[in-house]
């Protein structure tokens, strides 16, 4: 009889944590449908010509009008403009939404962590989309009319019994391509996060990092041709701004050693035995590694 009660009483938390994350999952929900069809009726409507998508055609627009050519993208199916406008809107939607859903989830989450965990984990939460914004950014002004750019030079004007190749871009196309770079820095631009979180963590350290260098550039080039386009020229776009967020990675991740270090000793729980003499590499170490 006791047995029975016993799985009862347990049982009885997780039916309520299940009752709240179900909660938490409905708001997140009816936010991000209600932020998408905000920006499905403002995309629709006749008075405002389609502001969302002519913000993401700028960079190919600019390009193209800079080089004395005219703006012109097609729908090649019937369907496409309104499938094009769903995408912009379930996109543009999640991204409206996502503050709204971040903190629904750190709501459900929060009360299972003890303060100083809340304190060291609260600024990765933060970190996470500010770091997606300026990579989507990076992306936006500054990768894709580059981009665009060199692939409007496979054009040709037709002259004489050469072929004319002029550039006719579909918008669905288009839209996927554009999405892709967005999508694709916005993600890499979390590296920083990621490994600074680990480090807190102290699953990873500044030494191990810095000696794993050599391996950390492999797995960032095969990154770079998976995400991007497959041109050369954007891949090494990518691969040199994650690189260089991998070196900051490791100052970071040297600073949050230190800070602990600085802590551990304050308390006198800092062992030369058992930690070493640092928590972080010397100058002379990081050559080494190099």
């Amino acid at each position: 009889m006791s047995n029975a009660e016993d799985i009862e009483d347990s049982s009885a938390p997780l039916i309520e944590h299940l009752a709240e994350l179900r909660s938490r999952l409905i708001k997140a929900a009816i936010a991000f449908v209600i932020a998408m069809f905000a920006v499905f009726t403002i995309e629709v409507s006749p008075s405002l010509d389609k502001p969302f998508f002519n913000f993401l055609a700028a960079p190919v627009c600019d390009t193209l009008i800079a080089r004395g050519e005219d703006c012109s993208l097609i729908l090649i199916k019937l369907q496409e403009g309104f499938f094009v406008t769903i995408r912009i809107s379930v996109m543009l939607g999640f991204a409206l939404s996502f503050p709204f859903i971040s903190y629904q989830l750190w709501r459900f989450v929060a009360p299972g962590l003890y303060r100083s965990e809340k304190s060291a984990f609260l600024p990765f939460l933060l970190a996470s989309p500010f770091m997606f914004f300026v990579g989507a950014s990076f992306a936006y002004y500054i990768v894709m009319p580059l981009a665009y750019d060199f692939f409007l030079n496979f054009q040709q004007a037709g002259e004489g019994s050469s072929a004319q190749v002029d550039f006719q871009g579909s918008a669905g196309e288009y839209l996927s391509l554009t999405v892709t770079f967005i999508l694709a820095f916005g993600v890499c631009f979390q590296l920083p996060v990621l490994l600074s979180l680990l480090g807190k963590a102290g699953l990873v350290s500044a030494r191990g990092l810095a000696a794993v260098r050599k391996y950390a550039v492999v797995a960032i080039l095969v990154l770079a041709g998976i995400v991007t386009p497959p041109d050369i020229f954007t891949q090494v776009i990518l691969f040199v701004a994650v690189y260089g967020l991998y070196e900051i990675s490791i100052q970071l991740v040297k600073r949050i050693e230190r800070k602990r270090e600085a802590d551990l000793k304050a308390q006198g729980l800092w062992d030369e035995d058992i930690h070493g003499e640092g928590a972080f590499a010397d100058d002379e170490e990081e050559d080494e590694a190099k």
